[in-house]
C-alpha cells in the first residue's frame, strides 16, 4: 500500500509561480507510474501530468510549456512546477501513483488547494 501526501498549495496571483510536492511511502517512485491530476468545482477530474517508470513525461495540452513534473527518486518526492498560472488553473491538486499505469491509479494523496486570482 502506498501513501502519498501532497503539500504546497495555496494562494496565488495570475502568472505566478507555485510548486507542489508529493511525498510517498515505501520508496514508491521507483516501482510506480505517477501523475498530478486537479478537479475544479463542477468539473471532471483531469490529468495534468504523468511521468512513467522510465523518465516519460506527459502534459495536458492546457499546462503544456508551464508545468513541469519531476521526481526526486533518493527522497521518493514527486514535484509540480507551475508557473505563469491562470485564474482556470485553479482546481484540487492531486498526486497519484499505480504499479501497472493504468487509469485509474490505485493511490491518491488527500489533494491539496490551488487558487490563482
Amino acid at each position: 500500500h502506498v501513501q502519498l501526501v501532497e503539500s504546497g498549495g495555496g494562494s496565488v496571483q495570475a502568472g505566478g509561480p507555485l510548486r507542489l510536492s508529493c511525498a510517498a511511502s515505501a520508496h514508491a517512485y521507483s516501482s510506480y507510474c505517477l501523475g498530478w491530476f486537479r478537479q475544479a468545482p463542477g468539473k471532471e477530474r483531469e490529468a495534468v501530468a504523468r511521468i512513467w517508470r522510465g523518465g516519460t513525461t506527459k502534459y495536458a495540452d492546457s499546462v503544456k510549456d508551464r508545468f513541469t513534473i519531476s521526481q526526486d527518486k533518493a527522497k521518493d518526492i514527486l514535484y509540480l512546477q507551475m508557473n505563469n498560472l491562470h485564474p482556470d488553473d485553479t482546481a484540487m491538486y492531486y498526486c497519484a501513483a499505480d504499479r501497472y499505469c493504468q487509469d485509474p491509479y490505485d493511490y491518491w494523496g488527500q489533494g491539496t488547494q490551488v487558487t490563482v486570482s
